[in-house]
């Protein structure tokens, strides 16, 4: 870890909301709501009425009468991602993305103090991009994140490595990376709630209350151990897509549909990476939004859409009896134990790979993910595709 403060974490205000606030100035400083019927991103103005990201649009619309509801502009956001990472890449050689809107800079070797080029590169972002942006200083990649987290929004937070530990005792629990809702309520009935009181419990304990790899986890975090430097070039470890559903209930048909929708977008992002997975993980957020995640791993790696969408609608089947008792808002998918494709790929005439399990994949990943579609998924809407970062 470095001696210094010099890893800045670097994320966008309410991205889609604040592109859509910068290019419509009658926008500014009104609650705007991004997506119609299910919630994509709200202004600060909205999440100040209780607005959330994936809330159905009807409930969103409930909480916040006088917000402006806005189509999402895909690639006006793509645009405003690429122009912000060419700042942070002028910045520093150093940049570890995270997300399209997020991302780790490493400060150090730079000729100013790590203080200074934060704020610099917030000016620079807002003058040049046009949009707001919270930076966290700090000397390792966790607080760093949690520091913007602190600081937000349009903010900027350097914690210095003599009041490391100060800053983050009073902390809720849930500042901790890996801890949600059912960890964290798994804690309180130790009555553990603040970072505090991890950081005061011994290591054995928290791994006999969580195990050896939560418990481990949670207690270096605790007392600031993060080694992982800022890496630039490193390729995903998982992908992943989701649909939020809003409240209303959905048949069995109408989730195979979507899951069925995610496996194919995901198989062709691994096919153009050049990757394979062995791991298969359903993700879900019933009614009450409490979540829930189901893995299998595959007996070998694979790139093939018909593998992995036997995978996924087994792992839906098993959680069926649970979506029923409590509904469902977002189904996702993540594929993990991602590995380069070594395997020559060979690519088979039309007419034969018409012929042959996952014909589909062969002729989208040849003509374009238009070129043919599954006839489970006509006439249905699949969703709004984000704008991501290389994979």
């Amino acid at each position: 870890m470095s001696a210094g403060a010099t890893i800045l974490h670097a994320d966008l205000d309410a991205f889609y909301a604040s592109v859509e606030q910068r290019d419509d100035p009658a926008l500014r400083g009104r609650p705007v709501i991004v997506g119609t019927g299910v919630v994509l991103a709200a202004s600060y103005e909205a999440k100040a009425c209780g607005v959330r990201t994936a809330m159905s649009g009807g409930q969103a619309r409930r909480l916040c009468p006088r917000a402006v509801v806005v189509r999402p502009r895909m690639s006006a956001y793509s645009a405003a991602s690429k122009a912000v990472f060419a700042v942070f890449r002028a910045t520093t050689p150093l940049v570890e993305g995270l997300s399209i809107d997020e991302a780790f800079l490493d400060a150090h070797g730079l000729r100013r103090p790590p203080a200074e080029v934060a704020a610099r590169l917030r000016r620079e972002i807002a003058e040049e991009v046009g949009l707001p942006i919270t930076v966290g200083v700090a000397r390792t990649k966790f607080l760093a994140k949690v520091a913007s987290g602190v600081a937000k929004p349009d903010g900027l937070l350097v914690v210095p490595p003599d009041g490391e530990l100060e800053f983050l005792r009073p902390l809720p629990v849930r500042r901790l990376w890996g801890v949600g809702p059912a960890t964290a309520a798994r804690l309180a009935g130790f009555g553990v709630r603040t970072v505090g009181d991890v950081a005061g419990m011994p290591e054995s304990t928290l791994v006999s209350v969580l195990g050896p790899g939560a418990g481990r986890h949670l207690y270096a975090l605790a007392h600031n151990r993060d080694p992982r430097p800022v890496r630039t070039g490193v390729r995903r470890r998982s992908m992943g897509a989701q649909r939020a559903l809003g409240r209303r209930p959905r048949s069995a048909a109408e989730l195979d549909a979507m899951l069925v929708g995610l496996v194919d977008r995901l198989g062709g992002r691994l096919r153009k990476a050049r990757r394979v997975c062995r791991t298969v993980t359903l993700r879900l957020r019933f009614g009450d939004y409490a979540r829930a995640t189901r893995s299998h791993t595959l007996a070998q790696a694979t790139a093939e859409t018909p593998v992995v969408l036997a995978a996924a609608r087994g792992l839906l089947a098993a959680a069926g009896p649970v979506i029923d008792e409590r509904g469902l808002t977002l189904i996702g998918l993540s594929l993990g134990n991602l590995h380069d494709d070594g395997a020559v790929q060979l690519t088979l005439p039309f007419d034969q790979a018409m012929a042959v399990d996952g014909a589909v994949d062969d002729v989208r990943d040849r003509f374009g993910s238009s070129a043919i579609t599954r006839a489970v998924l006509l006439g249905r809407d699949q969703g709004v595709s984000a704008p991501l970062p290389p994979d």
